[in-house]
């Protein structure tokens, strides 16, 4: 009889035998990884290869090596779609698939990430772990295509960290340039995002990106696609290209020739390029109204005649328009012309923009989502304007990112995704999201954003280090959606010159009790203790990206918020901000010297300043009690918890006639205010935003969230992450409900809050 032991010994035997025969070894420890491509490739797929095979010599410590019979085969397969690619394994080989260049490169660079190689190995000096042996299971495959047709980046407000950078450190040039070698490692970083499209950096005093020798040519060979911002046709900016001594105005009603004249010489200069997005339209120089035009009948007639103009100079000069990469962009008054009745080509993609903060303001209609040209989505993680600038951190709330971008991705519009950057590295997980969102928008949903974010800390810090650190990031994450760190000054620019200085409004008082500051800033030091505890677990190699992503941020906003709030340690944490920018800059060995500046603008904010706060409200009954979105009773089908967002980090979506319901005891009958706090939404079908309030089915209060752009409620909602709305109830001793109902869509519930009123 055999006993149990030996049985045990049988099993384990056949099961590890089993477990040998599923994997396949591509990485043994003892030779090179081997690899082989298609001799004839686009250019991008070459430099694909070299960001990969430096991936693996950092891994395996040995360069891949070029054979006949390799372990890694990279071919094309043209029956996948656009830009995607197919990774599997093949008896001892694995194979890459990929429908174009960028498909190989895209499909190699996921055999880096699956290496343990991070696409911030560059930008976040996320030095891989090194590995003795490299596996896959016999049965692996992954087929990926992108979402969205084309995905990217416009590099903006460049002025205090990508272009000092670049022209002082990176590459020094004697003007203040963004150089080919920086655009490279920009490029680089896209391929490893999985995007293909950039609007190159164009602000005053930067240089064009047509006018640095070799951009267009690098841009070419990593499969980057070149676009311009709204206010740039045709591939021109012209900022910095439109000489007005030489041309004259640029003024398409007096000087149309030398407008085309100029348009012409960029056609003509990328006419044998394939890589091109052409945006179409006019504004002024630097995003001003058109010139010459005075009412909005002649602004009308103005630029469709702009428009049927650029149409055949595109067919002259680069061929048939409907086969082109054409956007319009109905931003600020160029959207009244549009819905004047302006005509745009049906095969143009209308690109929609959001608020500058976040918000979404409008999206295809049932008629535009039915277009040839389909629609695109230009969004912010950074700006300059009012009612303040936000170009230091990058402290977008990752709901909010999701929750706009899939309603755009529902409205079908998924031709095109540009998001808006001062500094890719700065930009970091917000980016990456966006990006992920672009190329697989069901990668994540509001209810695993967590779990997103926390798997995205492990793969840069490692598991010990990433789970200990997701409560902590998820904590600053909340703290800066209910006040950026830019905004903590409670100031505002772009205001009156005639009364304040440069228009900018300076730090006095503050919105908030003794006791709210010091819970605010009681929260930061926690932070900052937890993250001190967490470095431990973080491998030596990694302190540079560690401080670059988690500790500057951290302890830079955590600081920001002393200076302004705690008048006593008001100049130290001053200086405290210096010293951490100084910090960053000399990460590396001084890699990323005159990337951070702690003061772009030298805004009222960043100065060695304090406020004053509010006197700490006495009053014999508790302070509100405030409620989360989440809590609710119950909820109409459909309704959805978007994780990271808003004050609450669990805000909750409702649809057209949805509804919320909670249940709360009320202790002394008398006379209350009740708040409602939603997430300050746009109406993106060009509609209202209303939800409607009741009290134990009682007739609702109706609400209206939709406030005119740049009014002084709109500000005040994208500074706060809240749009408040308050109505007085009585309410007797006992048990009550409450039901808050969406009337429109995109209406987005954070927190309620009773407060009593004795008087």
């Amino acid at each position: 009889m055999v006993s149990i032991r030996h049985t045990i010994w049988i099993v384990l035997a056949l099961f590890l035998q089993l477990e040998a025969q599923a994997l396949v070894v591509w990485f043994d420890g003892v030779h090179p990884i081997s690899y082989q491509v298609p001799k004839k490739s686009e250019p991008v797929l070459t430099i694909a290869l070299e960001m990969w095979k430096s991936d693996m010599l950092q891994v395996t410590g040995m360069m891949p090596v070029a054979t006949q019979k390799a372990k890694v085969q990279v071919v094309q397969n043209k029956s996948l779609p656009a830009d995607g690619f197919r990774l599997y394994v093949k008896g001892e080989q694995i194979i890459i698939e990929g429908c174009n260049g960028r498909g190989m490169a895209y499909g190699l660079l996921e055999l880096s990430r699956m290496a343990g190689v991070s696409p911030w190995v560059w930008w976040g000096d996320v030095v891989p772990e090194k590995k003795d042996r490299l596996t896959l299971n016999e049965d692996f495959v992954t087929e990926q295509h992108p979402s969205v047709e084309y995905r990217g980046i416009f590099l903006n407000d460049e002025d205090w960290s990508l272009r000092p950078w670049s022209c002082k450190t990176f590459e020094p040039a004697p003007n203040t340039q963004i150089g080919t070698l920086t655009y490279k490692k920009v490029f680089q970083l896209l391929l490893r995002l999985r995007a293909n499209a950039i609007w190159p950096a164009m602000h005053p005093g930067t240089t064009a990106f047509f006018r640095i020798p070799g951009a267009k040519a690098m841009a070419d060979s990593c499969g980057i696609i070149i676009g311009t911002s709204h206010c740039e046709p045709l591939l021109r900016n012209n900022v910095d290209e439109w000489d007005a001594k030489a041309r004259g105005a640029f003024n398409y009603k007096v000087n149309r020739e030398q407008v085309q004249k100029y348009w012409i010489e960029r056609l003509q200069e990328v006419r044998h390029s394939k890589n091109n997005m052409f945006t179409i339209g006019m504004r002024g120089i630097h995003d001003g109204s058109m010139e010459g035009y005075k009412t909005m009948d002649e602004k009308l007639e103005g630029l469709q005649q702009v428009i049927n103009d650029q149409q055949q100079l595109l067919r002259k000069y680069i061929g048939a328009p409907e086969k082109q990469m054409q956007v319009f962009v109905p931003y600020k008054e160029v959207l009244e012309l549009y819905q004047k009745g302006l005509q745009v080509p049906d095969y143009v993609t209308l690109m929609w923009c959001d608020d500058n903060y976040g918000y979404i303001t409008r999206l295809s209609d049932s008629i535009e989502q039915q277009r040839q040209g389909g629609g695109g989505v230009y969004y912010h993680l950074s700006y300059w304007g009012r009612p303040h600038d936000y170009l230091w951190l990058t402290t977008t709330q990752p709901g909010l990112i999701y929750n706009e971008m899939r309603e755009a991705y529902d409205h079908h519009v998924r031709k095109l995704w540009i998001v808006n950057v001062h500094d890719p590295k700065v930009a970091g997980y917000d980016l990456e999201l966006f990006l992920d969102l672009a190329w697989n928008i069901d990668c994540v949903d509001g209810s695993t954003l967590n779990e997103h974010y926390r798997a995205w800390l492990c793969r840069q810090f490692g598991e010990q280090a990433g789970q200990r650190l997701f409560p902590v990031m998820h904590e600053f994450y909340r703290l800066c959606g209910e006040r950026r760190p830019e905004f903590m000054g409670y100031t505002q620019v772009e205001l009156d010159k005639k009364k304040y200085n440069r228009g900018l409004s300076p730090v006095g008082e503050v919105p908030l009790t003794a006791i709210e500051a010091a819970n605010r800033l009681s929260a930061f030091e926690h932070l900052k203790a937890d993250i001190i505890a967490i470095r431990p677990y973080v491998r030596p190699e990694l302190a540079d990206a560690f401080f670059a992503a988690v500790e500057y941020p951290v302890f830079a906003a955590a600081a920001m918020n002393t200076k302004i709030l705690d008048s006593r340690n008001s100049h130290r944490a001053f200086e405290e901000i210096r010293s951490l920018t100084q910090r960053y800059n000399e990460m590396n060995g001084g890699k990323w010297r005159f990337l951070m500046d702690a003061a772009p603008r030298e805004l009222p904010v960043f100065g060695d300043v304090h406020a004053e706060l509010l006197p700490s409200a006495i009053t014999p009954h508790p302070l509100p009690i405030i409620t989360n979105a989440c809590d609710f009773a119950e909820a109409s089908q459909g309704s959805r918890t978007i994780q990271m967002l808003g004050h609450s980090m669990n805000a909750v979506a409702l649809q057209k006639d949805g509804w919320l319901t909670y249940r709360f005891v009320v202790e002394t009958e008398g006379d209350y205010v009740l708040q409602t706090a939603l997430i300050p939404t746009q109406p993106n079908d060009n509609g209202d935003l209303r939800y409607g309030v009741s009290i134990d089915g009682g007739e609702p209060v109706i609400f209206n969230l939709k406030e005119p752009f740049r009014s002084e409620g709109w500000k005040q909602n994208v500074l706060r992450g809240q749009a408040l709305r308050e109505q007085k109830v009585h309410l007797s001793a006992g048990q009550h409900t409450l039901t808050i109902r969406a009337l429109d869509a995109h209406i987005v519930v954070d927190q309620w809050h009773l407060e009593f009123r004795c008087c």
